[in-house]
């Protein structure tokens, strides 16, 4: 036989010496046995599904129980284990085949065990409740054939080499898994750790802005009328100027102190950076807003001794009344309650400033905007221009994002972070998005196999129709879902995860692509990016822009590709414009890349001849970040 076949000890317990010669004449070879030992070996292989290679058998024989036993515990001690081990039943004067089985079982529960009778005092019920398993207990009866016992003998060996080798890897599976538990306990309690870090201010202990704006986006969900203010204190450069940055650390910790006294379980104090403080009021008018931020600034207009020092503590407010309906958003509560305090600050410090628009030049601006986008899509200002999406190996086009560009006859052009806001303020974000819907999936009939990605602002996104419109959208316009790609950000799916899940759930069960935008930028967590159901995580740019200059940066960008080659997900860096950060990004692992270095954002006719073509430009002439 080959030597690389696999081998087998047989162990044969039976008290008549005749019995041993006839298992030494069934295991001989002869002229036919090895036409029944790859007979044999062709049946365990029809059982087991797989091909196997025939076993060099080795045989053992003991003439009583208690022998076996001892054998037995030897081998396994030796780890030189037996595969198969015959067992008569009746053994004078020793211990019977039921309990030498029993205890060959308790020593080896691994062993094949194949029970030889002619008569027995025992059923097998009986015999396999103690040497059991059933699937490991097997009977011939006496007198055998030679042929049974070979083809026994060698199924059985097969099998019992197939246990181990699944054994070891099921214990590698098992300690695979103990390791990537312990390795999701580890980021778990490491992203826990980094979410306390990164919502508290290291000076005060308090929450910090990124805490702050997260309150403040909850607030402006709810229904109810609240108050944003914001504090600032009053000569707190001079302070620390005279006094020395140690006095000016203590004051700003003694103020927040005071701060968050006064405001109570009712309401939300942070410390936004330098000696400014973000709070929220529980308010019903800007009356009532406006009583409970003077409070405020006179808790904090009082004599303090710090480190030593006399200080009379004294601080400016400004506050934006939002009311019971909502609708604003954050970042703009929070722009305008600064520019409240700017109005304060003006005003002699030491007040309190109550928001109105007429502190704001860029609000008649936006209206005038407002106007100008209700008639845009009719006076043709509108175009939608796409730049292309390529794989990391190839370089090969596989999609193009659509980008809305408006050129207003009254502005000139007027970027995309200026306008979108405003539509998205407005409801006009819904007819500017039917529009790009539209357009972008005109574009694909004509593209041999590329999808367009299409970004959604949250108001569309959270549209209870938003599922069955896109249904609807696709089929009129003749295209697969699989081809349209929705791009959406992290503030979309946040705000509401529960029913974000659900909502991604069901466009990916119709086939739709999903892609979460600038991801890196918002409050996501690896548990909620777990439940989502995704196909791509978008690189926001201003890390690729980062890479080369700021290791924050660069470990940002591997732990973003890192994280979506974990959940299986493709990964798609945006803002790619030198031929260092291609390299970087590819030797990373990044799948697809985007930005100026493969092409501008063009128009639908050069987009499709690219789309035809399969690939962008070897190099494109520009300036980065024209």
């Amino acid at each position: 036989m080959a030597t690389d076949e696999p081998s087998a000890r047989i162990l044969i317990v039976d008290d008549d010496p005749a019995v041993h010669e006839s298992y030494r004449m069934s295991f001989r070879p002869a002229p036919d046995a090895d036409a029944l030992a790859d007979l044999a070996a062709e049946l365990f292989a029809e059982m087991d599904g797989r091909d196997t290679d025939r076993a060099e058998l080795t045989l053992t024989h003991v003439h009583q129980g208690e022998e076996a036993v001892a054998v037995v515990e030897r081998a396994v001690a030796r780890d030189t284990r037996f595969a198969v081990a015959f067992i008569d039943v009746r053994m004078p004067p020793g211990i019977d085949g039921r309990e030498t089985a029993r205890r060959i079982r308790a020593a080896d529960p691994d062993i094949q065990i194949v029970i030889v009778t002619g008569y027995s005092d025992f059923s097998p019920a009986e015999i396999a409740r103690v040497a059991g398993p059933p699937d490991r207990l097997f009977y011939i009866a006496k007198p055998f054939a030679a042929e049974e016992v070979l083809q026994i003998a060698t199924a059985l060996s097969h099998r019992w080499h197939a246990d181990r080798a699944l054994a070891v890897t099921r214990a590698e599976l098992a300690a695979k898994i103990d390791e990537l538990e312990e390795q999701t306990r580890e980021l778990a309690a490491n992203e826990s750790k980094a979410i306390r870090l990164a919502n508290r201010d290291p000076l005060t202990g308090a929450p910090n802005r990124l805490a702050f704006l997260r309150i403040l986006s909850e607030h402006a969900r709810r229904p109810g009328a609240f108050a944003m203010a914001m504090i600032d204190l009053d000569r707190f450069k001079l302070i620390n100027d005279t006094l020395g940055h140690l006095v000016g650390d203590e004051l700003i910790r003694t103020i927040c102190t005071i701060l968050i006294a006064e405001v109570g379980e009712h309401g939300f104090v942070a410390r936004l950076g330098g000696d400014e403080f973000g709070v929220l009021i529980a308010a019903d008018s800007a009356d009532d807003a406006v009583m409970r931020c003077e409070r405020l600034v006179r808790a904090c207009s009082t004599d303090l001794q710090v480190f030593g020092h006399p200080i009379r503590g004294a601080a400016s407010c400004g506050v934006m009344m939002v009311a019971a309906d909502g609708g604003r958003e954050p970042v703009d509560i929070m722009r305008r309650a600064d520019l409240a305090l700017n109005e304060a600050k003006r005003q002699g410090r030491g007040v309190v400033r109550l928001f109105d628009d007429s502190m704001d030049e860029s609000i008649r601006f936006r209206r005038r905007v407002e106007q100008g986008l209700t008639r845009a899509i009719a006076d043709r200002e509108l175009a939608l221009l796409f730049q292309p999406i390529v794989s990391r190996d190839t370089l090969d086009v596989v999609g193009f994002e659509g980008l809305l560009r408006w050129h207003s006859s009254e502005h000139g052009a007027i970027g995309p972070a200026t306008f979108i806001p405003i539509a998205e303020e407005s409801n006009l974000i819904h007819d500017l998005g039917e529009w790009v819907l539209d357009e972008a999936l005109a574009m694909l009939p004509a593209w041999p196999g590329q999808y367009v990605s299409v970004n959604f602002s949250p108001r569309q996104f959270r549209r209870p129709s938003f599922v069955g419109h896109l249904i609807e959208k696709v089929q009129r316009a003749g295209v697969a879902p699989d081809r349209l790609q929705i791009e959406i950000t992290e503030t979309a799916i946040f705000d509401d995860a529960e029913r974000a899940a659900d909502t991604l759930y069901r466009l990916r069960q119709m086939g739709f692509r999903i892609a979460l935008d600038d991801f890196g930028t918002g409050y996501s967590s690896l548990y909620n990016i777990r439940k989502f159901a995704l196909d791509c995580l978008k690189i926001d740019r201003s890390f690729i822009d980062g890479m080369g200059r700021e290791r924050e940066s660069a470990a940002i960008v591997h732990s973003i590709i890192h994280l979506a080659r974990a959940l299986r997900l493709e990964v798609v860096a945006e803002g790619v414009e030198t031929e260092q950060q291609v390299q970087a990004l590819r030797l990373a692992g990044c799948s697809h890349l985007q930005g100026y270095y493969f092409a501008q954002p063009i128009d639908g006719a050069a987009a499709t001849a690219m789309a035809c073509r399969g690939r962008a430009p070897d190099r494109v002439a520009h300036e980065p970040g024209a």
